[in-house]
């Protein structure tokens, strides 16, 4: 009954009712929600673990811990697994279920821990200096593979060791680079490498499968999983990058390699991205997501079935015009069950691998880290939606049945909230072209009253916004006050099939725009309740260049937000890391190419700066560097334009550490009422 009780009481959340009781969130209520992710379902169905993560305001830091809850019964009330002062996450049920291992840094560096599920305690399995990541079952419980950074050149952990002492206690703190690249959005590599370890489950000394320098899992653009298991335990599929200049190439590929170490195989041969290998639950096998393009990020990623036997590739969603997030194999391995991006939701599919039509099964909200029951009746998954963070949610493998939700975790939060669901809406765009959004009313909303309007660019650029509970950019925060918020998914933006997405590659300040631009024309032309003289925008990222570019070529806005936003496209490229980004977008580097570097930098109408500016970046951002915020702020101060600047020493792309985040939301949101007020 009790399960019951509760499962009423959190429709409520994903529904549109909004009871007078309620209040506006606050960002203490954004840091006070326990945040679930990493769902693994047991090898015996009957359970699944999770990682829940709790932050505190008033220490600034964060705890995780393991947590069960059942799959089936009545009574579905977790329990906590771990109760470690420090963190504990990834957890990975061993092939017969009788062990959980997971990642913790109770003794310092994180290590593989092992608890027996009929009880006990943790058992710490592995000792690196360097830390362990990402734990993997070898399918026959022998083995465990994991992560760790490490010094290519050095052999053993002990020279690992020695050599990480030496830099951390020499007063010498300089850095000599002869490569790039050399630092990655917010650490220096410091000349170490991403390697792929094996251990036994028992524990004992590791050893390295993917020596060389070379990083595995790759630095970047990989998938949710880049090394797995072979079915039979004798071989470990993985990802690299091999070639000379990472910092220009997206060209990782799969590679295999023998669980005792040896001779590596090359499996893919394509300049583009190749990750997330997966073998079939018969061995037949080799899946990955494949990209076509190289040097392009953001290319559709297809299911790409190889017959190890034969060499035989099928690229099982070629006709899917939607880009596949990650996957899994049915257990009999009839099917594949994946994500996908789609119109502003993050839907679960099904796809036969003999090949055939791709079968949506839940579409609803967003939808992610999926796993299957043995006997393939049951899906198991996380969802959010704009109004509830994530919760863990099982539902039928043919999706005939509305899901079931399996926690709970912030029901008495947000039963004190007043946040409505998300909207569509659609639009003509300035070419033809239809385009959509999404909009979220304030609380205590009155559609005979009329509130500002805060309009939202997402970053990417080939991003989107979607149905859901963004810690960072949250529309419901942004709507608290008593705004009004809008998100226009823009030609560049996943979800509306790959030629939507192409069409903001060099064009930046073009098409994007001026979709925008509509999107505000729609808004105000059809939504009585929207102040048309009390408009703001806001963005990070490329949604704070566009603030930038917005800056220099309207003055339809009240006030603006740019945070992390790019200034000057041919300053950024030569202090970003990732290179083929820009130099796929404006069509080569800005030395050789420099024509669209210079037609879509904000830099060059800093003459047109009219509105109020509220600039904000990290010190530590390498992927937009915190010098493309100082020049913004500074043409603003000199053209004598209302600006401030928030400058976090300690913050990096994003903003992280809670006490930050409310410094971040008050002034942000101190901004918006000044200019908004008037």
């Amino acid at each position: 009954m009790r399960g019951i009780l509760f499962c009423l009481a959190i429709l409520l959340a994903f529904s549109s009712i909004v009871t007078a009781e309620r209040r506006p969130i606050t960002v203490e209520d954004v840091f006070a929600m326990g945040r679930i992710s990493d769902p693994r379902v047991s090898p015996d169905d009957k359970w699944v673990a999770y990682t829940l993560t709790r932050y505190s305001m008033e220490t600034n830091e964060s705890n995780s811990d393991i947590w069960l809850v059942p799959l089936n019964g009545e009574d579905p009330l977790p329990r906590q697994l771990t109760t470690s002062l420090k963190k504990d996450y990834h957890p990975r049920w061993s092939p017969d279920g009788s062990k959980l291992a997971f990642i913790s840094t109770r003794n310092g560096a994180p290590q593989i821990f092992v608890i027996p599920m009929r009880g006990g305690e943790a058992t710490q399995i592995s000792q690196i200096s360097t830390g362990a990541s990402n734990p993997v079952w070898s399918p026959d419980g022998q083995f465990i593979a994991f992560a760790s950074d490490v010094y290519p050149d050095l052999k053993t952990d002990a020279e690992n060791q020695a050599r990480e002492n030496q830099r951390e206690n020499s007063l010498v703190k300089a850095r000599l680079i002869d490569h790039l690249l050399f630092r990655h959005w917010n650490a220096w590599k410091d000349d170490k490498r991403s390697h792929i370890f094996i251990i036994k489950s028992e524990g004992g000394e590791a050893w390295d499968v993917t020596p060389g320098d070379f990083d595995a899992p790759p630095i970047s653009l990989g998938g949710a999983q880049d090394y797995a298991f072979s079915p039979d335990s004798k071989q470990l599929a993985f990802v690299r990058n091999t070639d000379s200049m990472v910092a220009i190439s997206t060209n990782n590929d799969i590679f295999t390699v023998p669980v005792t170490g040896g001779e590596i195989t090359r499996i893919t041969t394509s300049a583009a991205n190749d990750n997330n290998p997966v073998y079939s639950p018969d061995g037949k096998y080799l899946t990955w997501l494949a990209m076509e393009r190289p040097g392009f990020e953001a290319d559709q990623t297809d299911i790409l079935l190889y017959d190890r036997a034969s060499g035989q590739r099928i690229n099982l969603t070629t006709k899917f015009d939607r880009s596949v997030d990650e996957f899994i194999f049915s257990a009999s391995g009839k099917k594949i069950y994946f994500v996908a991006f789609d119109q502003g939701r993050k839907r679960i599919y099904a796809v036969p691998v003999k090949g055939g039509d791709c079968e949506v099964i839940i579409e609803e909200h967003g939808n992610q880290n999926i796993s299957l029951t043995r006997d393939e009746k049951t899906l198991i998954f996380a969802r959010q939606a704009v109004n509830v963070p994530y919760e863990l949610f099982k539902a039928r493998a043919d999706g005939k049945k509305p899901p079931v939700q399996l926690t709970f975790t912030n029901l008495d939060l947000l039963n004190q909230l007043k946040m409505y669901p998300v909207e569509d809406f659609w639009f003509e765009s300035f070419d033809g072209r239809n385009v959509h959004g999404l909009l979220v009313k304030p609380p205590q909303f009155d559609p005979d009253k009329t509130y500002p309007l805060i309009y939202l660019i997402h970053g990417g650029p080939q991003g989107g916004w979607a149905d859901g509970f963004h810690y960072r950019w949250n529309a419901e925060m942004f709507a608290a006050p008593g705004y009004v918020v809008a998100m226009v998914n823009f030609r560049g933006s996943k979800g509306y099939g790959q030629d939507f997405c192409d069409a903001v590659s060099k064009d930046w300040g073009g098409g994007p725009y001026q979709d925008l631009i509509a999107g505000l024309d729609y808004l105000l032309n059809t939504f009585d309740f929207i102040d048309e003289n009390k408009v703001a925008a806001a963005g990070a990222s490329y949604g704070g260049y566009m603030v930038n570019w917005i800056a220099g070529h309207t003055d339809r806005f009240k006030a603006l937000v740019s945070h992390a936003g790019v200034f000057d496209l041919r300053s950024k490229y030569g202090a970003t890391e990732e290179l083929w980004f820009p130099e796929w977008e404006f069509n080569g580097t800005p030395y050789e190419h420099p024509e669209l570097y210079e037609k879509f930098s904000p830099s060059y109408f800093v003459k047109n700066f009219k509105t109020p500016t509220l600039v904000i970046h990290g010190q530590n951002d390498f992927r937009v560097p915190v010098t493309q915020g100082f020049q913004m702020f500074t043409a603003l101060q000199r053209l004598g334009v209302p600006s401030r600047l928030l400058y976090f020493p300690d913050e990096d792309h994003f903003i992280r550490k809670p006490q930050n985040a409310r410094l971040w939301w008050n002034t942000v949101h101190e901004w918006l009422a000044r200019w908004l007020a008037e």
